[in-house]
């Protein structure tokens, strides 16, 4: 399984790496627009869009990209079940959708994590739900955890098929999310890509392992 990962990693809201960055002041505030996968090989016009976000001096953000060996439709049935995110995400207990279908924007779940985090349950709001496009995103609204205002999006999109012609999918998870009171940029960062990095590798060896 190719567990190629890409990490663009914000150490300072003004500095990246990769990322394309720029500058205004809202309510005498700084904020940067940050355009996570620009210049990045193989990412659609449309996916970029999706990963811009918008940082204010207190958050950081990232990106994580995860190839599988598999169609990106079977990635999608399980990444797009808003509603059922243990599937994939092995840090999650358990889910319960307390406003909405679970499909439309607007939905909210709450989830319950494993015992063992510095966490235990977070609310989570559908933000979109793109079936054309394979786009899904949610926010955090509320819950007892660390990451306060995480908002996170993640595309699928077909990439080059393997030398024997199977197809190979790209998947792409962006976040933004409040750096927490005594801690700094890197460990926040740090945090949530382990669980992200976590949570696509699963994803990947379900998508891949299956049935045809």
């Amino acid at each position: 399984m190719p567990t190629w990962l890409q990490f663009q990693r914000s150490s300072s809201a003004a500095e990246t790496s990769n990322a394309t960055v720029s500058s205004y002041h809202h309510h005498h505030k700084q904020i940067h627009k940050v355009s996570l996968t620009r210049g990045m090989a193989d990412v659609p016009e449309h996916v970029e869009i999706f990963h811009t976000h918008v940082v204010s001096p207190s958050q950081c953000f990232s990106v994580v990209v995860q190839d599988v060996d598999a169609s990106a439709s079977a990635v999608w049935s399980i990444l797009s079940r808003f509603e059922h995110p243990q599937a994939y995400k092995h840090f999650v207990r358990s889910c319960h959708v307390a406003v909405g279908d679970g499909r439309e924007v607007g939905s909210v779940r709450e989830v319950r994590v494993v015992s063992g985090l510095p966490a235990a349950f977070s609310l989570e709001r559908l933000e979109i739900m793109d079936d054309d496009r394979h786009i899904i995103s949610f926010s955090v609204v509320g819950g007892d955890h660390r990451l306060q205002n995480y908002k996170s999006v993640t595309t699928v999109h077909e990439c080059s098929s393997t030398e024997d012609g199977k197809k190979r999918a790209r998947v792409v998870e962006s976040y933004v999310v409040d750096v927490p009171a005594g801690n700094d940029k890197e460990e926040t960062c740090s945090f949530a890509d382990t669980i992200v990095r976590c949570n696509l590798q699963s994803l990947a060896k379900l998508a891949e392992n299956k049935p045809k």
